[in-house]
């Protein structure tokens, strides 16, 4: 049914690049939309949230590792595309909302409230807190559960980079070291599968609705759009040898394009001042990219690390353990701290393409 649309677009010379970067988009911004929607709907603690999400956020880097691991594709630019999507998400996409807008995770009082109006909302927020403590609200507790659940997700991406990194010192990443680091995002999952079991007994609501299948199966169709974009323009940059957009730069430049629904992201939910949907759509695909993306690729072959492999590991590692500070002590990723992850960035880009 697809096929001969996929011919017309193949047909249209070189419009042909644009219109399949338009279908990952759209395929792209289709999913979020979906996933948005379940959120909204009351999903957060259940198994979209937590097992579904992840993969759908990252599905363009996986699709990248599978397709480059069945074709014989080059292992460093597997890296290549995982280290610049998650160390672009971890700064210049956190980064900059930081500046703009600033993000707090934890909610915060207005300071141009008088000292009268400031007296009456203390005794408001004492009177709703005792509400709260009888009769089980969310209020406060309920940004303390995002900003808890933030740090753990920010301490798994921690300890899968540093995995990466131990495993990769020694330049390269064979079959082994892939059933181990696949091995570690399936222990990860099924962390999550028992929270979600744990969760569901508790409130004694079940997950399936009629509903989700309807969204799961868009979100198949969004994954299935995925996966012929960026087949096809891999297959369409292998065969360019010339110039910055060409095979060289396979790797910077998939791990761009799989940045930018979630960078758009970032930028909607920053203007809109959901500081906790700008944190959870970056730091969420970075489980995806490494280290599943890596280790699908080393099952199918040895994984040469690129020559920035080591600056793009030490890179990420402390931006999320910058990110873990501010998290845990402030609630919050201050201005300062977003323009130290933006000139992070820059660094990234020259040790990367300029050596």
């Amino acid at each position: 049914m697809l096929k001969p649309f996929i011919h017309w677009m193949e047909s249209q010379g070189a419009w042909s690049p644009w219109l399949f970067l338009a279908l990952f988009l759209v395929a792209s911004f289709l999913m979020i939309w979906r996933l948005e929607a379940m959120s909204a709907g009351g999903f957060e603690g259940t198994v979209l949230g937590t097992l579904v999400m992840p993969y759908c956020s990252g599905m363009g880097n996986l699709i990248f590792a599978f397709i480059l691991g069945q074709t014989g594709g080059s292992g460093a630019d597997v890296m290549t595309n995982s280290l610049v999507n998650n160390v672009t998400n971890m700064t210049l996409v956190l980064g900059l909302p930081a500046i703009i807008w600033g993000i707090n995770v934890l909610p915060k009082a207005k300071s141009g409230a008088s000292k009268k109006k400031k007296s009456e909302v203390k005794l408001k927020a004492q009177a709703e807190a005792k509400v709260e403590a009888k009769t089980g609200g969310k209020g406060g507790k309920e940004s303390e559960l995002n900003r808890l659940s933030l740090l753990l997700t920010l301490t798994a991406v921690f300890f899968f980079t540093g995995a990466v990194w131990a495993l990769g010192r020694k330049g390269s990443l064979n079959f082994n070291d892939g059933l181990v680091l696949v091995g570690l995002f399936l222990f990860w999952q099924v962390i999550h599968i028992f929270e979600v079991l744990k969760a569901n007994v508790r409130s004694g609501k079940s997950s399936f609705t009629l509903m989700l299948i309807v969204n799961l199966a868009l979100l198949a169709v969004g994954a299935y759009a995925i996966y012929i974009s960026t087949d096809w323009l891999v297959k369409w940059l292998s065969g360019i040898h010339t110039g910055f957009v060409s095979a060289k730069h396979i790797g910077w430049l998939s791990g761009w394009l799989m940045v930018l629904p979630n960078a758009l992201l970032a930028i909607y939910y920053g203007w809109r001042k959901q500081p906790e949907v700008v944190y959870a759509s970056q730091v969420g695909d970075a489980h995806v990219s490494i280290p599943l993306c890596l280790g699908v690729y080393a099952l199918y072959h040895t994984m040469v690390m690129p020559a920035f492999f080591q600056t793009g590991m030490f890179l990420l590692l402390g931006a999320t353990g910058l990110h873990m500070i501010f998290v845990a002590v402030f609630g919050r990723l201050p201005r300062i701290a977003g323009f130290a992850l933006v000139i992070a960035y820059g660094y990234f880009l020259k040790k990367g393409l300029l050596g």
